[in-house]
């Protein structure tokens, strides 16, 4: 039980995440088969669906903007300000207890030491890299599969990184990200959620920032 107590918010979220995915499998799968269908092609299975480009694009897409959102927001919040909000430094106190390096590191390369005190917002950008070029990937191989329905010219991965089509499904997630950040930051300057370390407590003033 003390597992649980101690992990129930990252088990709680992976579950939540599995579910979703299995919904996003059955229903892809559904769509799928029915696109096939209108073009009297053979309907496919489940193993042969999860790696189609059709799932993998619109599964790293998500992820993509996911990590994108999370790597831009530790990094900006590590320099940008906004009063009253709780998701921000105090702009008049921007120093906190605890930055400095452990002891355990100062005797460690400069560089080794300089990847230690931001490694958060590396790993973070890693993983949209990772996810971003399997999004490309899936995608380029998702247009290929219609290309071939419809008789049309296929691409290779390389001409497909300039297509529209595939900044479209990019960009119409991005600026979802970006915007949901902007109103947390925002909202969390007036609103509360009580014991929520996103937002200040309770009987915080307006202009007191940061959690």
């Amino acid at each position: 039980m003390k597992f649980l107590r101690d992990n129930g918010l990252t088990m709680t979220l992976l579950v939540l995440t599995a579910l979703c995915i299995s919904g996003m499998v059955a229903s892809g799968l559904k769509v799928e088969n029915e696109m096939l269908a209108s073009h009297r092609q053979p309907s496919i299975g489940l193993l042969d669906y999860m790696g189609s480009g059709s799932f993998l694009s619109a599964l790293f897409e998500n992820w993509e903007s996911e990590f994108l959102q999370m790597g831009a927001y530790v990094m900006l919040t590590a320099t940008l300000f906004q009063r009253g909000s709780a998701e921000s430094r105090d702009p008049d106190e921007p120093e906190r207890d605890g930055d400095e390096l452990p002891d355990t590191w100062r005797s460690r390369h400069p560089a080794l030491q300089w990847i230690y005190a931001h490694s958060l917002g590396l790993a973070l950008t890693a993983l949209f890299v990772a996810s971003f070029v399997a999004h490309w990937l899936g995608s380029a191989a998702a247009a290929n599969q219609e290309a071939v329905l419809h008789g049309a010219e296929l691409k290779t991965p390389l001409a497909y990184l300039g297509d529209a089509r595939f900044w479209f499904e990019s960009f119409q997630n991005w600026q979802s990200e970006f915007l949901s950040t902007a109103v947390l930051v925002v909202l969390s300057i007036f609103l509360r959620f009580r014991n929520s370390p996103e937002s200040k407590p309770v009987s915080a003033a307006h202009g007191d920032t940061g959690a």
